[in-house]
């Protein structure tokens, strides 16, 4: 078992148009008096042409008294104490410090979010609320993550996620990436799929066969098999009665990305230099997959509860299951046709 281990003001100034139409309407109930030839019907349109230039100036004022009325909270995106601190960071030498500038954009990230722009967009602040824990890393949780996925038969030490803690409903709260190495991201996956697209262009390039089709046929296949794959492996965890964020089986089964752009790598180098893509492609293939595989097969062994359904399919085949369909979606997305 070890082994597993202007918003309303628009709206208001569309009503007093409503009463403007009631006050024309007004107007027009005075027939006979309008008929009737006298002077005196000429004087209501003078006073509602002389009220207009104070009307004017009114919203003029009401304008220069309320500027956020009409910039929106623009001024909210410019907080002077974040220029300050950018400013002090330059001329202290500390802008190459990565904690320095993690903070600054955590900073701006939260003014973002509660000045109420995000707010614009339905489902924009949900989304980034619920994405920003995965892209909480640094440069030693990827130089540290890199390795455990591409050679995850070294690390010995366990591979359960930090508990920071939990709430009154008894759900369990983990600790970032930059401070839980066991912590899924989605910055190395969606890094390294952007990188993996980008090598598969330059192999058709090399190769005179390029088209602009490449790029978004490549990303679509990929993203294709991905979906696939989280809903096999959603559906066996609902047959175990386990529980798992969704975004958690996609930070999983993105890491095989990586080991994608190192056969990429592989392959076009020895292809330039020796002739041999093809052979070098499939040689890292053979590791890396079986890298991923590994690492799949641990990390899921720590994510599936010890305890599951009775009448669902057993754990360890899950596990087993989940680890070596990795080889067959890094198979299928592989772009090895124009290798030299």
């Amino acid at each position: 078992m070890a082994f597993y281990e202007g918003g309303s003001g628009g709206y208001a100034g569309y009503g007093g148009g409503s009463n403007a139409g009631g006050g024309y309407n007004n107007n027009f109930g005075s027939n006979d008096n309008f008929f009737s030839g006298g002077m005196g019907q000429q004087q209501q349109p003078q006073q509602s042409t002389t009220s207009q230039p104070q009307q004017q100036q009114q919203q003029q004022q009401q304008t220069s008294a309320n500027p956020n009325a009409m910039s929106g909270g623009m001024n909210n995106l410019f907080n002077p104490a974040m220029a300050m601190a950018a400013a002090n960071a330059v001329a202290t030498g500390k802008m190459g410090d990565n904690t320095v500038m993690m903070n600054m954009a955590e900073s701006m990230g939260k003014q973002f979010l509660e000045t109420g722009w995000a707010k614009a967009v339905p489902g924009l602040e949900r989304s980034m609320v619920g994405l920003r824990p995965y892209f909480a890393v640094d440069n030693k949780y990827v130089k540290r993550k890199m390795l455990r996925v591409l050679f995850p038969f070294a690390f010995r030490n366990s591979w359960a996620r930090q508990e920071v803690g939990a709430d009154a409903d008894g759900k369990i709260s983990y600790a970032l990436p930059q401070h839980d190495d066991n912590a899924p991201d989605l910055y190395i996956p969606t890094m390294s799929l952007l990188t993996y697209v980008l090598l598969c262009a330059l192999c058709y390039g090399t190769a005179g066969k390029f088209d602009p089709d490449v790029l978004p046929d490549v990303t679509t296949k990929c993203l294709g098999f991905q979906v696939l794959e989280v809903i096999a492996i959603r559906i066996g965890f609902y047959l175990m009665e386990a529980q798992v964020p969704i975004l958690d089986l996609f930070c999983y089964t993105g890491y095989k990305y990586l080991g994608l752009v190192i056969n990429m790598c592989s392959g076009i180098t020895m292809g330039h230099l020796l002739g041999y893509g093809h052979r070098a492609y499939y040689f890292t293939y053979l590791w890396t997959a079986t890298a991923v595989s590994y690492f799949i097969l641990k990390v899921m062994a720590n994510c599936i509860p010890r305890i599951t359904s009775a009448v669902g399919p057993k754990r360890q085949f899950m596990v087993l299951g989940f680890a070596a369909s990795q080889f067959a979606t890094c198979w299928f997305v592989s772009q090895t046709k124009f290798l030299e």
